[in-house]
């Protein structure tokens, strides 16, 4: 599956299904749902936090491309997705095909190095890395460490990119032109119309998210606009 799971991605749309900690719909059950949901209407492939829902999806959805991460507040860093290399083996042994990972130029837990994480996760776990970045300055370094594809990801959400708000195409487009591996746009895709315009880009695929199962913030926006 892992050989095969970028090709299969490919010029295509990713459901990230995720819900807050404190909601109802952080359950495993729940989320292998949205994901089978998704994968039913045509989606390539999900996205999916923590191992718990990592191996509910993979039971509901043997076949389905899984990009797994696994987010964590560790205080002396401020890398959450994926920030050590047992938290990548986690993932992968519930059942994800590509790990993604903070590929960041922030310091991570426990001196570990971006290049030591991908090259751990190569060699170990037998799979591909989708680094999640917040500007070309990371991705570059990224793809220079082994990373298989990078993700807009982080963009708007590190101190360097606080003032910047998704969708990041213009960090998309500088991807294209620079790189030589997959750049996938991740990050504020809110409408079919903002996630063709991040292919016309040159995006190898589109990861959507809140716009399709954040409930907990679409249903807060739209009663915040409600009564403002």
């Amino acid at each position: 599956m892992a050989a095969n799971s970028l090709h299969s991605i490919r010029h295509s749309l990713i459901v990230s299904c995720q819900a807050p900690p404190d909601s109802p719909l952080h359950h495993p059950l729940v989320i292998a749902a949205m994901a089978q949901a998704s994968m039913n209407q045509g989606a390539s492939g999900v996205r999916i936090d923590t191992p718990d829902h990592v191996a509910a999806v993979r039971s509901q959805c043997p076949t389905a491309p899984i990009i797994g991460l696994w987010k964590q507040q560790l205080p002396e860093s401020e890398v959450y997705i994926t920030p050590q290399f047992h938290h990548a083996k986690a993932i992968a042994s519930a059942g994800a095909d590509i790990i993604a990972i903070d590929a960041t130029l922030r310091e991570r837990p426990g001196g570990e190095t971006v290049q030591d994480l991908i090259k751990q996760i190569h060699d170990t776990l037998g799979k591909p890395v989708m680094a999640d970045v917040d500007t070309l300055e990371s991705a570059i370094a990224a793809q220079a460490a082994g990373v298989d594809l990078v993700g807009t990801t982080l963009y708007g959400y590190t101190a360097q990119t606080s003032h910047l708000c998704p969708p990041g195409f213009g960090l998309l487009s500088q991807l294209v032109k620079h790189l030589d591996i997959p750049a996938i746009c991740e990050g504020g895709i809110a409408s079919p119309k903002m996630a063709q315009t991040a292919l016309e880009l040159g995006a190898y695929a589109v990861v959507v998210g809140t716009a399709i199962t954040g409930i907990d913030l679409q249903v807060k926006a739209f009663v915040e606009s409600l009564v403002n």
